[in-house]
């Protein structure tokens, strides 16, 4: 695809934009538009303006000319004089006329008021906070139509990267059997050591380099194999399963389990564990979601966060002579996977952008569907009064995992999404290893996003 002509009318139209969210997205998309033809952001909401200031100052904003707004007669003022804007309140969104609005908190609370806030004012609303989207994404780009405006999943993360990829492999005719993700942190295994290194953490592994290769091994056997000798490690990461839950409402694609198959694998391994049993592989159904963590050697390349598909070899003349080419094809010649070993963040979000204001279209789904809900579950016994506190860089609750259920409408038996839970405090006792429904955690009616969820719930009929 041509991208210049598909965005031509960036020639002739500036589209301007504001970020809701200036921490490491939300600043790389600021930096990055400084030097994008047809787009301009000067405009950044975060928690204090002294923030938001300084991540525009960071990017090349002159300090002494942002504007420190705190209300509308000052963000108008800011505007009209072509200042660059600091501010903390995005319910002055509704005082500027920027087109496309970013939502980029990573707060599932904060996205809910601030895409509605978005929508009510008219812009399109390009969705980064992927942990609102897994729980209220459906009525968000319901509610943005309704109105003649788009919410999109974003180009430079995983689900519109590989909602790309996977309908770009439909659109040619291939037969895709599985679709999905590496995940954000490699296992970079050490033999002199004979231990893994992943995201700052190095644990022993002894005996996992008589499995660094797999021989003529069953692939079950491997994946588990290594699975269990690195243990010590996390393997189910809840950021990828809340990614895969965007994916399946925008795309229909399922889970093979609940919490996903995530073996750890070479990138030339990709098409051969990510094939059907009867091929040798993990899965037991087609078209499926997943999870890869890329396993390696110091030096060797990653896959960086990458996305894949895995699609059937129909024609083996045609597949060996792609494998001759170097492509990463299974051992038994019947899977292939096609990959994308990049996702670059606010650096490639200007195509999202561009999408939305010019063309009126998602990069994901124009019209998403309620598919499957990424739940809460107990990894430990969990007692009455637990405030489920999401934190860290991926706001993830302590000894709270994820698994990727069947969309239901919320009732006091189903399981609760994890953001819905997320900063909650639970009423009931909750045993290890059962989920966690919407009667074990005191809700509040009060909640942006409870009251978006019961509106999406109430909808019925999505076709």
């Amino acid at each position: 695809m041509n991208h210049l002509r598909y965005f031509a009318g960036r020639n002739d139209h500036v589209v301007e934009c504001a970020i809701v969210g200036s921490g490491g997205f939300g600043r790389s998309f600021l930096s990055q538009a400084r030097h994008v033809r047809g787009l301009r952001c000067r405009v950044a909401f975060d928690r204090d303006t002294a923030t938001a200031a300084a991540a525009l100052a960071s990017v090349g904003h002159d300090r002494a000319g942002i504007a420190e707004c705190t209300d509308a007669a000052a963000i108008r003022s800011a505007w009209a004089d072509d200042r660059a804007i600091a501010c903390a309140d995005p319910a002055l969104l509704a005082e500027l006329p920027v087109e496309v609005v970013l939502e980029a908190t990573g707060d599932p609370e904060a996205g809910a008021r601030h895409a509605r806030l978005a929508i009510e004012a008219d812009k399109h609303v390009i969705m980064v906070t992927k942990e609102t989207d897994s729980v209220v994404g459906p009525i968000l780009a319901r509610m943005a139509a309704k109105r003649g405006r788009v919410v999109s999943p974003v180009d430079g993360d995983q689900p519109s990267l590989l909602i790309g990829l996977a309908s770009w492999a439909e659109v040619i005719g291939l037969d895709m059997i599985a679709a999905g993700k590496s995940s954000e942190y490699d296992f970079v295994y050490d033999p002199s050591r004979d231990s893994i290194a992943s995201n700052g953490q190095t644990v022993a592994t002894p005996g996992f380099g008589a499995w660094i290769e797999p021989a003529d091994r069953p692939w079950p056997e491997v994946a588990q194999a290594r699975a269990e000798l690195a243990a010590a490690l996390p393997q189910r990461a809840v950021p990828d399963l809340c990614e895969m839950t965007v994916v399946a409402n925008a795309l229909g694609l399922m889970p093979d389990r609940p919490d996903l198959h995530a073996p750890i694998a070479r990138i030339t391994e990709v098409a051969d564990l990510m094939a059907s049993s009867a091929n040798g592989g993990l899965l037991q159904s087609r078209r499926v979601l997943d999870v890869f963590h890329c396993l390696r050697l110091p030096g060797e390349p990653s896959f960086a966060g990458g996305v894949f598909v895995t699609v059937a070899c129909h024609d083996d003349d045609a597949w060996q002579m792609l494998a001759d080419k170097g492509h990463v094809v299974a051992r038994n010649g019947r899977t292939a996977m096609i990959g994308l070993p990049r996702h670059l963040l606010g650096l490639e979000a200007a195509t999202s952008v561009f999408e939305t204001a010019l063309l009126g279209v998602s990069s994901g789904a124009q019209a998403p569907r309620p598919v499957i809900d990424l739940t809460a579950h107990a990894d430990r016994d969990l007692i009455a009064g637990t405030l489920l506190t999401a934190e860290g860089h991926h706001h993830t609750i302590a000894h709270v995992s994820a698994r990727m259920t069947p969309a239901m409408a919320l009732s006091d038996d189903t399981p609760i999404p994890y953001y819905l839970a997320a900063n909650r405090r639970l009423i009931r006792n909750v045993p290890a290893g059962r989920a966690i429904t919407c009667a074990d955690v005191e809700l509040d009616e009060r909640s942006e996003l409870l009251r978006l969820r019961h509106a999406q719930d109430a909808v019925g009929d999505w076709s």
